[in-house]
C-alpha cells in the first residue's frame, strides 16, 4: 500500500511501513517538546516554592525585614541580600497572603514542593530515555481508542460494484429554469416563487438588463435532460443539474458557458425531458406555421456541438418543441388569436434532416406564437400580452385539418385593450404556471383561480402589470397526476353540460362566427 505525502515540504510516495515510522517520529518529536514545556514549568514553580518554604522557616526575620522597609522594593532588595534569593522568589514572598502561615498551608507548601520534585525527576528520566517516551505514545493511542473507537458502520470491499456517477450525487428536486433574449441562463428552485392569489404583482424573478428580455421560463428537476433548440434548427442537450444556479433575483451566466452555440444563434425552445422513451415523438414547429414530427429517441445522444433538428426555410425560424405520445392532438395558436386543433396522426415522422409540413395556415402579419398539445389536462390556459388569462374548456376547441386557418381563441376587435396572444398550455386543474414578463417579474399562479371562459372571452386579470412592461413567457408546473403518456377521454353530456354552463355565466363578449 502507497500513499502519497510531503516529507519535509516535498511530496514523496510513501510506502505503509515508512508512513508509520514518518508519524512514530513526528509523535515522539511533540510529545519531547511537550515534556520540555512541562518540565520548564515544574522547575519555575519548584524555584517560587523553595523560597515561600525559606520565609516560612524565618518566618519572624522576613516579617521584620518587611515592616522596617519603606517600600516594596527596598524589602524586596532587602530580601534577596539577606536570604540570597532571586527577584521571583521575593516577589512571591511579598504577594504571599497571611492565611498562607496557618499550619496546614505551610503543610500545602511542602507537600507541593515534594510532588514537583517527583514529578521533574520522571520528566528528567522521559527525555533520557526514548524506550519510555514510545511507551507513551503507545498509552495516549490506547486512551485515544478506549475514547473515541466504536463499532465500523460501513464495510470496506476491495472491489466497488460500480463507479459513482454525478446524477447519483445530485439530489433530485424541482427548479425554474429562465433563458432571456441575450442568451443569459439560471436555475433556482421552485419553492422561492411561492404560489399568489390571481391578480397579484409577482416579485422580482431575475435581474436582467433593460435592453434584455426573458423568453423562456419553463420547469425542470435537476436530473432532467435539458434539449436547447435554436432559431437555426439546430439542438443541444445538457443535464439540468450542470446548468448554473442561481437566486431569484441573480442574472444567471452567458449560455455561451453551457453550450457550444454559433455565431449569432438564439435559443427559442428548452424542453425538459426525465428520459428518452421508446413511442414518444418529438413536436417541431417554426414561426411559419410548419410543423414536423420525429422519434424521440433521434435525439437521446446528442454530441457536445450540437445536431440538426429541422432544415428551414429561408427567413423561416424554429420556435417550439413538445414531446408527444402518438395519440394526441396538436394545438398551434397565432399572435392575433386563431387556434388549430388537428391530430398528430396527420402529420407523418420523418428524420432530422426533413423540413416537415405546413401545420396552419397563417393570415397575413399574422405567424405562430405557440404549441402545445392534449395530455393530461382538459382546459387550454391562455394568456396574453396585457396580463389577461382564461381557461376555455377543449371540447369547444373542435378538431378540424391540417393547413386550415382555425378558429378564434380571442376577441380580435379587441386586441388592443387585451393585448395579443403569448401563449396556449393544455392544464389541468390542479396544474401551476410561472408568468415572467419582460422586465424580470415572476408570478407563480395556481391555475384553480383563473376561471373558464369562452372561446372568445377576454378573461380575468392574471397578473397586475406595471408602466408598459408585458407579459413575456409562461411556464408550466404540473400537478402531482401530471404524466408525459396520459391520454384524454372525451367528456360525457353531464361534464359538457356543466362546462357550457359556468361558459353562460363567466363569458363576456360575444363569439364573432369563424
Amino acid at each position: 500500500v502507497n500513499m502519497l505525502a510531503l516529507v519535509n515540504g516535498e511530496p514523496r510516495l510513501l510506502s505503509l511501513k515508512r508512513a508509520l515510522l514518518l508519524f512514530l517520529e513526528h509523535r515522539r518529536e511533540v510529545i519531547t517538546r511537550r515534556i520540555k514545556f512541562e518540565l520548564k514549568k515544574a522547575k519555575a514553580r519548584a524555584h517560587i516554592l523553595e523560597g515561600l518554604r525559606l520565609a516560612i522557616q524565618f518566618l519572624d526575620e522576613v516579617i521584620a525585614i518587611i515592616r522596617r522597609a519603606e517600600s516594596a522594593d527596598v524589602a524586596r532588595i532587602a530580601l534577596m541580600d539577606r536570604f540570597n534569593l532571586s527577584e521571583v522568589q521575593a516577589q512571591a514572598i511579598l504577594d504571599m497572603q497571611l492565611r498562607r502561615l496557618a499550619a496546614l498551608e505551610r503543610q500545602k507548601i511542602e507537600a507541593e514542593y515534594q510532588e514537583l520534585i517527583k514529578y521533574i525527576s520522571d520528566l528528567k528520566d522521559l527525555l533520557a530515555s526514548p524506550h519510555k517516551i514510545l511507551g507513551l505514545i503507545t498509552d495516549e493511542m490506547d486512551q485515544l481508542t478506549a475514547k473515541y473507537a466504536d463499532a465500523r458502520r460501513t464495510h470496506i470491499r476491495i472491489e466497488g460494484p460500480h463507479d459513482f456517477s454525478d446524477e447519483e450525487l445530485v439530489h433530485q428536486e424541482k427548479m425554474i429554469v429562465t433563458v432571456t433574449g441575450k442568451n443569459y441562463i439560471k436555475r433556482t428552485p421552485a419553492q422561492v416563487f411561492r404560489a399568489q392569489g390571481r391578480g397579484g404583482r409577482g416579485v422580482r424573478g431575475m435581474g436582467i438588463r433593460e435592453d434584455d428580455t426573458v423568453i423562456h421560463s419553463f420547469f425542470a428537476r435537476t436530473l432532467d435532460y435539458v434539449l436547447f433548440f435554436s432559431d437555426k434548427g439546430r439542438v443541444y442537450q445538457e443535464r439540468a443539474f450542470n446548468l448554473p444556479e442561481g437566486s431569484r433575483t441573480a442574472r444567471g451566466l452567458p449560455l455561451i458557458n453551457v453550450l457550444n452555440l454559433q455565431a449569432d444563434e438564439q435559443i427559442t425552445a428548452v424542453l425538459a425531458l426525465p428520459e428518452f422513451n421508446d413511442g414518444h415523438y418529438l413536436v417541431l414547429a417554426t414561426r411559419h406555421g410548419l410543423i414536423k414530427r420525429m422519434t424521440l429517441n433521434q435525439f437521446a445522444s446528442v454530441r457536445p456541438s450540437g445536431i440538426v433538428a429541422i432544415s428551414l426555410l429561408p427567413g423561416d425560424r424554429l420556435g417550439w418543441a413538445i414531446v408527444t405520445n402518438g395519440k394526441q392532438d396538436l394545438i398551434l395558436a397565432t399572435k392575433q388569436g386563431r387556434v388549430l386543433r388537428f391530430s398528430e396522426r396527420m402529420v407523418r415522422p420523418i428524420g432530422r434532416a426533413g423540413r416537415g409540413v405546413i401545420g396552419i395556415a397563417l393570415r397575413s402579419k399574422d405567424e405562430l406564437v405557440s404549441l402545445t398539445a392534449t395530455n393530461h389536462g382538459d382546459t387550454l390556459f391562455v394568456i396574453t400580452a396585457a396580463g389577461w388569462g382564461k381557461r376555455v374548456p377543449l371540447h369547444t376547441i373542435h378538431s378540424k385539418g391540417r393547413r386550415t386557418q382555425g378558429i378564434w381563441l380571442l376577441d380580435h376587435r379587441r386586441l388592443d385593450k387585451t393585448g395579443t396572444l403569448v401563449a396556449a398550455r393544455v392544464v389541468a386543474e390542479e396544474d401551476e404556471v410561472a408568468i415572467m414578463t419582460r422586465r424580470g417579474m415572476n408570478m407563480r399562479l395556481q391555475l384553480r383561480a383563473v376561471s373558464i371562459k369562452g372561446r372568445t372571452a377576454r378573461g380575468v386579470r392574471c397578473i397586475a402589470l406595471r408602466d408598459e412592461d408585458e407579459v413575456e413567457a409562461v411556464a408550466l408546473l404540473p400537478g402531482e397526476q401530471a404524466t408525459l403518456s396520459a391520454e384524454i377521454s372525451p367528456p360525457n353530456e353531464e361534464e359538457k353540460a356543466k362546462v357550457q354552463d359556468a361558459i353562460k355565466v363567466n363569458s363576456e363578449g360575444f363569439e364573432p362566427t369563424d
